[in-house]
């Protein structure tokens, strides 16, 4: 399985957040560059994790974005929730309103998923990436 491209571009920019929390505000700007994103495509990103309460932002100079808590208490699958598409093709229902067999089966997996990616912290992520071991234990 894969995690959407969407949903790993806005976790490797909340790592960057995480990891300059103690320094000023980061704007788009310099995330796209570090971390090859277009800017329009963070604008959108940023847009869903503000909406979601998960980074604040500042206007005018000196103006940025910071994470809204701790990295310890921003979880995995509160960022990938925050910027996916909830809705599915395989939510559809029958002409009769009866759900397609396989919908149940999907809703399970998805919420073993979820149970998983809230066990991972922002944090955890961050000393992953600091340490070089991220690849090996996201990848």
């Amino acid at each position: 399985m894969k995690i959407s491209t969407k949903a790993r571009y806005a976790v490797m920019a909340m790592i960057e957040l995480a990891m300059n929390e103690n320094s000023s505000p980061i704007n788009l700007t310099d995330i796209s560059r570090s971390q090859g994103i277009s800017l329009s495509y963070l604008e959108q990103l940023f847009a869903n994790l503000r909406k979601n309460g998960l980074v604040k932002g500042r206007r005018g100079p000196g103006g940025g974005y910071r994470l809204a808590m701790p990295p310890n208490e921003i979880s995995i699958a509160k960022i990938v929730g925050s910027v996916n598409d909830n809705t599915s093709a395989m939510h559809r229902r029958q002409a009769n309103g009866d759900p397609y067999v396989p919908a149940d089966m999907w809703d399970k997996l998805s919420d073993r998923i979820t149970d998983y990616l809230e066990g991972i912290s922002l944090a955890e992520c961050m000393q992953s990436a600091e340490s070089g071991s991220f690849q090996q234990k996201v990848g």
